[in-house]
């Protein structure tokens, strides 16, 4: 089993994905598990590429009932046809909690705790009126994460569960998000005018 390497990964993402909110999702959860693999000492290749492609198929196969090729059914056939290893399979997999795919791995558990708190931290700063990641504080995102009226597709209580399951604080685990997208903020459309924060 064998792990692409990030160009790799990045090439497949562009092959797969042309919807670019979907694009910044998945590169905004990649660079969140970048910073836990380092938090944890874990291989940041194997956590930045699995968040980078958690969710390869979904623009093709939005269809989560569909249950021969809806996502992620179709890229986890694809991973293991390109003999990608299995931790980056069974993470992808646990992540789709309908699957009923036990979580067993800080890197299960991160996937999903990083998932949608991701669109929230985007979110946050686009509203703001420089649309600049880097001026958005966790106390920002933990206000708008009260507000169930914004982003309210996000489940707050089940991704609050998903947060204790991986067993960081909250606040640690908001300010560790937003400051590894912050890392990648220009990326992620949302660097502003372009000037230091």
């Amino acid at each position: 089993m064998s792990l692409p390497t990030r160009d790799e990964a990045y090439s497949l993402l562009c092959e797969w994905v042309q919807s670019e909110s979907l694009r910044k999702h998945m590169l905004a959860v990649e660079a969140a598990l970048r910073a836990y693999a380092r938090y944890y000492e874990a291989d940041e290749a194997l956590w930045g590429i699995t968040g980078l492609l958690h969710d390869l198929d979904y623009e093709r196969f939005a269809d989560m009932d569909d249950v021969v090729n809806g996502h992620p059914r179709t890229e986890l056939r694809l991973f293991r046809e390109l003999g990608y290893p299995d931790d980056l399979i069974h993470a992808v997999e646990a992540h789709a909690t309908f699957l009923g795919v036990p979580r067993v791995t800080r890197l299960d558990k991160a996937l999903l705790a990083c998932d949608e708190v991701t669109g929230l931290i985007l979110a946050t700063a686009y509203v703001r009126p420089d649309r600049n990641l880097r001026n958005v504080e966790v106390k920002s995102v933990k206000k708008k994460w009260k507000d169930k009226a914004f982003t309210a597709a996000i489940d707050r209580q089940e991704n609050m569960e998903f947060i204790e399951e991986l067993g960081v604080p909250f606040d640690e685990h908001l300010e560790r998000v937003l400051v590894a997208m912050q890392g990648i903020a220009e990326e992620l459309g949302v660097a502003g005018d372009g000037t230091p924060a």
